[in-house]
């Protein structure tokens, strides 16, 4: 039997469960709002940009958002956090997955690609991951004069003694890139917006040479969002013909950038995705926090296929380094 205590107990806790109701249905319509932006590539200006690289970070809190509201039993707000999960399952969860063969056919191809952060990396870290994985092609950003000098003299010369760079005397414009093999330098590929970006044909031995364009767009910071968005734009696509393409840098774009989707869909693959490693992060590092984005990248188009990636620590830089084991088609 109810008292007239239990009855006003009662009747307080409904308004408190309604407001809670519709707070969940609120905030899962916030989530439902974000990940319909994500899915439809709608991200433009200088807050949602930044913030659509932290998409699988926001999976995550979509997770624990469908746990809550189906412990308080809100049909209308777990409905629409299911559909939100399973959306950005979809979007993250694939670059997860190993698709690479184990034995993969092809030329193997061994890219190393790193930013030196102004000249500040460590450059005898960058020559012994040249050495110890037998790097065939190393993409650099931001590349000194002096970073350049340091490089020679802790031995690169050595190991890849063929060059094409463009170095500046400081900050972060100056890019090149190294090989094993001989190296021609190519124009006119495109018109590279952002900072220096060479480009190089390899002659990698038992086919034919290979094109490597040193990919560097500026940061997507307030002042500079449409031209990083131009410079990611204006890369070359994937080609139907003609040698084989990689893309190796510092892209200042994730996987869940619309642009860099884009780019992708022109043909190419991007190495780490393609081998379960494409939520590793590559930046920032060296700043007190464990890295939480990846924004450095090798793409290859349709007859390049990836068999390993690994991301390493390079001391004095705010980004990791990159490696992709390649095999490429004659």
């Amino acid at each position: 039997m109810l008292t007239q205590a239990d009855t006003e107990t009662t009747r307080r806790a409904r308004p408190r469960r309604a407001r809670a109701a519709r707070v969940a249905i609120g905030v899962a319509a916030l989530f439902a709002a974000g990940t319909a932006m994500r899915v439809g590539g709608l991200e433009w200006g200088v807050f949602l940009v930044p913030m659509v690289a932290f998409t699988p970070y926001f999976g995550v809190a979509a997770l624990v958002l469908l746990a809550i509201v189906v412990a308080l039993r809100n049909r209308a707000a777990s409905a629409l956090m299911l559909a939100v999960c399973a959306c950005l399952a979809w979007c993250v969860a694939p670059r997860a997955v190993d698709a690479a063969a184990d034995v993969a056919e092809g030329r193997p191809l061994r890219v190393l690609t790193a930013n030196l952060n102004g000249g500040r990396g460590d450059v005898t870290v960058i020559v012994d991951l040249v050495r110890r994985l037998d790097v065939d092609v190393l993409s650099i950003q931001e590349l000194t004069w002096s970073a350049r000098q340091r490089l020679d003299a802790a031995g690169l010369e050595g190991l890849l003694p063929y060059e094409v760079s463009q170095p500046e005397s400081r900050g972060p414009e100056g890019s090149g890139v190294y090989a094993r093999h001989p190296l021609r330098e190519r124009g006119g590929l495109f018109r590279p917006v952002g900072h220096h970006m060479p480009v190089a044909e390899v002659a990698l031995p038992g086919g034919s040479a290979v094109e490597v364009v040193v990919v560097h767009p500026v940061a997507p910071v307030p002042s500079t969002v449409p031209e990083w968005e131009a410079g990611i734009a204006t890369l070359p696509p994937a080609p139907a013909g003609g040698p084989p393409r990689l893309l190796a840098g510092d892209f200042n774009a994730t996987l869940d950038h619309a642009v860099f989707r884009r780019l992708l869909a022109t043909g190419y693959t991007d190495a780490a995705a393609a081998t379960g490693q494409g939520l590793v992060p590559t930046w920032p590092a060296g700043r007190g926090l464990p890295p939480l984005v990846a924004i450095d990248h090798v793409l290859g188009d349709s007859r390049v296929r990836a068999v390993a990636v690994q991301v390493h620590d390079l001391p004095g830089s705010d980004h990791r380094a990159l490696f992709a084991d390649l095999r490429v088609r004659p």
